[in-house]
């Protein structure tokens, strides 16, 4: 088999940066009581489990310079943002429906519905959407605390200002609403006016750690495990994918004809950084390596795509499940050597 080319170059790759998101929101004059008890203890906002079917995309902004730097001093922010960004896989499941819920009992001060779902980028004028939530819902909750729900589904809203909630509440769907890029819950914390990363929370911390009193309840916060890194997406598809259909949901295909023009192997990935290395492989049904390929990520980014493939050089290609292997390494992440891996089978028949 012959890896593939094109424009002679090695056929895959290739890398869409995420947009810098941070919102902002008139604020209802009643938003802040007076009482001061303690601070919410936070559920999970989105209906998903994290690191398989949602994962956290980015972390409040730390730098207060021109910079950005998560609370673990690690990359996966942007520059002034101020929340914690929840994706789920791609626009199928977006439109499958993900519930966004109260992650604390509070009242309803502001929503917003009727924004389309689409890629902040690809309307008329992006910079008219800049900052934008979206469609969105205001919880406030006692001692002056809010919470915020953006980017959520065109027509999913369920609640209505006034409206009394309880933790876990239906509030609408996942969605792609405002300035937004890939479908993703922006969840914010604000404490009387004041940004608060829930991972923090409001007392003393070390320099690129957890505060002492984060906002997310225990079983919560240990889902959300500080992982930098996500291949949060891959499979196989018969010709070179391209990006958009693959952020569509495409590319989901269990099983392949025989006489496929190609066997390509396809990732999504979540946070990239300079010096990774990226690896794809190919195992046919009779456990020879049909593709192995190998990159050195040369560009720190938000959300990258690759993909590598074989041209079928026989009539049809032989029967029987093809696995893929997707690997990537990074020799001096926060902890050391890290190593992030996934696997796709696909039959052919």
């Amino acid at each position: 088999m012959k890896t593939m080319k094109a424009s002679g170059r090695f056929w895959p790759a290739g890398a869409i940066g995420a947009l810098a998101v941070a919102v902002a929101w008139a604020w209802p004059a009643d938003a802040v009581p007076a009482e001061a008890p303690a601070p919410p203890k936070l559920d999970m906002p989105v209906r998903c489990t994290p690191g398989e079917t949602c994962w956290i995309t980015k972390y409040v902004d730390w730098d207060q310079a021109s910079g950005y730097r998560d609370y673990r001093c690690g990359p996966i922010s942007s520059d002034r943002h101020q929340g914690t960004d929840i994706a789920i896989r791609d626009l199928g499941v977006m439109r499958s429906g993900v519930a966004v819920v109260a992650a604390a009992p509070g009242v309803v001060v502001k929503r917003s519905d009727g924004m389309a779902d689409v890629d902040v980028l690809e309307t008329a004028d992006p910079k008219k959407l800049k900052g934008k939530c979206g469609n969105g819902v205001y919880l406030r909750h006692r001692g002056g605390w809010l919470t915020m729900y953006c980017h959520m589904r065109n027509g999913s809203i369920a609640v209505n200002k006034g409206d009394k909630v309880k933790t876990g509440q239906h509030l609408g769907f996942v969605g792609m609403s405002g300035s937004a890029q890939y479908p993703h819950v922006h969840f914010q914390v604000m404490h009387k006016k004041k940004l608060i990363d829930p991972f923090v929370g409001t007392g003393p911390r070390e320099d690129c750690a957890l505060g002492q009193a984060p906002l997310w309840k225990p079983d919560v916060l240990a889902k959300l495990a500080y992982q930098p890194t996500a291949l949060y997406n891959a499979g196989f598809a018969g010709t070179a994918p391209k990006p958009k259909a693959m952020r569509d949901g495409r590319y989901q295909d269990k099983v392949l004809p025989r006489k496929a023009p190609a066997l390509v192997l396809w990732v999504d990935i979540f946070g990239v950084k300079a010096g990774d290395e990226l690896s794809l492989s190919i195992t046919g049904p009779d456990g020879k390596k049909i593709l192995k390929y190998s990159k050195t990520i040369k560009k720190t980014q938000a959300r990258r795509y690759a993909y590598a493939g074989v041209r079928r050089k026989t009539p049809s290609w032989r029967a029987g499940v093809y696995k893929g292997e997707i690997r990537l390494v990074r020799e001096n992440g926060p902890n050391g050597r890290e190593e992030y891996s996934t696997t796709r089978e696909v039959t052919l028949r």
